[in-house]
């Protein structure tokens, strides 16, 4: 027994979202509707200095109106993009940083109840220097910090962003 998805109506389009209304048959046969978005995905990343420090931005978040410290993310140019691909390039575009190195860490599905947005985080090592480059709408400065601070920071809510706690719990399982 399994849902069917008998339609799936777009109620509006975005640059980042497709607003939808699901019409799903229950394995019970009933007649539902769910409120869904669809998104591109996107690709988060764990930047590692040669000391060890974590490379974070902190950033205005319009959603919450607050300021976040935040592992560096963003979104895929298109669904076909790679999600390696997008990494390498929000790396380089918010840190100012490009890497040699580049290995898969964990995927997250960050709001399944309603969203398929789903965001693979990389661990990035052997940094190289290049230059921030922006979008016209960030505004983003770049601060390292110690794995400990960071998870301190992270159960004293300090840091909220589901990604980021995801990915610095399970960077912290893995390499230290």
């Amino acid at each position: 027994q399994k849902f069917e998805k008998l339609e799936q109506k777009v109620i509006r389009k975005t640059n980042i979202l497709e607003y939808c209304d699901y019409t799903m048959k229950t394995p019970e046969g009933n007649i539902v509707h769910y409120d869904m978005m669809l998104h591109k995905g996107a690709s988060a990343i764990v930047p590692v200095t040669e000391d060890k420090k974590i490379l974070m931005v902190r950033q205005y978040r319009p959603a919450i109106d607050q300021i976040t410290l935040e592992i560096p993310a963003g979104g895929r140019d298109s669904k076909d993009e790679p999600y390696r691909v997008a990494a390498m390039r929000e790396l380089e575009e918010e840190t100012g940083y490009q890497c040699e190195r580049l290995e898969h860490l964990i995927t997250i599905v960050t709001a399944i109840a309603y969203c398929d947005e789903k965001i693979e985080v990389y661990v990035a090592q052997n940094l190289i220097p290049t230059k921030q480059n922006l979008d016209a709408d960030e505004y983003i400065d770049v601060e390292a910090y110690e794995l400990s601070e960071l998870k301190r920071m992270i159960f004293n809510s300090e840091i909220i962003d589901n990604k980021t706690i995801a990915s610095i719990l399970a960077y912290s399982e893995k390499y230290s």
